[in-house]
């Protein structure tokens, strides 16, 4: 195990399955204390807190609603209670719904808006004073290819990935001073369960296999035909938390295997 995280603390949001608990495991396994977040089965949720402990890790789960600035601060409040602060924080929370923008319920924009786009706002601005007043911390938003480009029929979600790119930026020149630096990551497809559903749902409506159905997904956008890892995301992250990468600042960093360089 590589301790090059250790007495650092790590808040990944949306962390008990698929990416953000890709990231988690890997900032764990440089030595990070880990503070997760998210929905689900609370069985699921601790054998996840189980496995990253089994690391050497310090974890601890906060179970805040990401669309409730008030939870949210209850969730870094936490954080810092049980840790001392937040020294690297992860925004990966994220919802998504596909429809037609005139048929797009009102309710679901707000939603997907709240969680992908404004809940990163929240974060970050209750983190930020611990991280200046130890003028060290690292910020890494998790958005996707749709941050950098568009598909049909998702708009709030295009929408709130563009503006997530752009706070990015944004926040990144306010440090850009300082031993803060604030990136982004870009993936195109991961293999999450949330993905999985959607490839057996393309193979049963269409009457394919599944493996058929993976290869048509991918086809579509993704030029590599191969699926990016939730590891390989989670690496990428330590990456953007060593000191090689401090002066990497306000960064869109695409892994989509060529998806935004057609």
């Amino acid at each position: 195990m590589n301790m090059s995280l250790k007495n650092k603390t790590a808040l990944i949001t949306g962390s008990t399955s698929g990416i953000g608990l890709g990231i988690a495991i890997e900032l764990a396994k440089q030595g990070a204390n880990i503070v997760l977040n998210g929905f689900g089965d609370a069985a699921i949720i601790e054998a996840a807190r189980s496995e990253i402990a089994k690391l050497g890790a310090k974890v601890a789960y906060h179970g805040a609603d990401m669309s409730k600035p008030p939870e949210i601060e209850q969730l870094i409040a936490f954080a810092v209670k049980e840790f001392g602060m937040v020294d690297i924080l992860v925004n990966n929370a994220g919802i998504q719904h596909v429809s037609s923008v005139e048929n797009f319920p009102v309710e679901k924009w707000d939603a997907i808006i709240a969680i992908n786009l404004s809940s990163a706002f929240h974060t970050t601005r209750l983190a930020m004073p611990g991280m200046r007043a130890k003028n060290w911390g690292r910020i890494i938003n998790v958005v996707s290819a749709h941050g950098l480009v568009a598909s049909k029929d998702k708009s709030a979600y295009v929408a709130a990935k563009h503006g997530l790119v752009g706070f990015t930026k944004s926040v990144a020149l306010e440090t850009a001073t300082t031993g803060i630096t604030v990136n982004a990551i870009c993936p195109g497809w991961v293999l999450t369960p949330l993905v999985q559903k959607q490839i057996d749902d393309r193979a049963k409506r269409e009457g394919i296999s599944v493996d058929q159905a993976s290869k048509d997904l991918l086809g579509e956008k993704q030029p590599s035909l191969q699926f990016t890892t939730p590891q390989q995301l989670g690496e990428l992250a330590v990456f953007l938390c060593q000191d090689a990468a401090a002066n990497v600042r306000g960064q869109a960093w695409a892994v989509d295997g060529g998806w935004t360089a057609q």
